[in-house]
């Protein structure tokens, strides 16, 4: 059997493809984009927990990193 990657560009053919597969019965899961490495990912969220991550201000990145 196929697998299929579907890519809607909005939330209604989004609605659309997830109505479709459950009147069909055909099963599906739900996978959020990830455009970085998972591993990153989580070494940016133990930092957060830790209180090692700072926010940057993108109006003003240099300031906000004690950089200015």
């Amino acid at each position: 059997m196929e697998t299929l990657v579907m890519h809607p560009a909005n939330k209604e053919q989004l609605a659309a493809l997830k109505a479709i597969a459950k009147a069909l019965k055909i099963p599906f899961e739900k996978k959020e984009d990830e455009k970085y490495d998972p591993a990153f990912l989580k070494m940016i969220k133990d930092a957060e927990k830790r209180g090692e991550f700072k926010e940057v201000d993108p109006n003003n990145v240099w300031e906000s990193l004690g950089l200015k």
